[in-house]
């Protein structure tokens, strides 16, 4: 399983891969939407984790540009704004199990990842 990391907070994103690539996920990541465009079109990526607030592309943008590529990709968004209105947002597009509140619990997320693949529960 690979999966693509995207948030404009780098110590986030590396940290993350790090801890994921010690439980046997690889793990690549991307500071923006439009890296992590350029880094999905070079490998195939199973699952994307966006922040929802980025400069320029937001994750739900993100989303959709990956989508139109990559139709069996999966997602879990995470924001560090944790509001009402973010919550709602990407429930909606993801369901209420694949979104995350930073600061982001590596169990948590493993088993969100684990549970997108069928493989766990979230």
């Amino acid at each position: 399983m690979r999966v693509l990391l995207v948030d404009d907070e780098e110590e986030l994103v590396v940290t993350l891969a790090e801890r994921l690539s010690l439980r046997d996920i690889e793990a690549d990541w991307a500071l923006s939407g439009e890296d992590a465009l350029r880094i999905a079109a070079e490998k195939h990526y199973d699952l994307a984790v966006l922040d929802m607030k980025m400069p320029k592309m937001n994750g739900l943008q993100l989303k959709a540009e990956l989508e139109k590529h990559y139709p069996k990709m999966h997602f879990i968004f995470l924001t560090g704004h944790g509001s009402e209105e973010d919550f709602e947002a990407g429930a909606s597009e993801t369901g209420e199990g694949y979104y995350l509140i930073k600061p982001v619990n590596i169990q948590e997320l493993v088993a969100k990842i684990n549970a997108a693949f069928g493989t766990g529960e979230a």
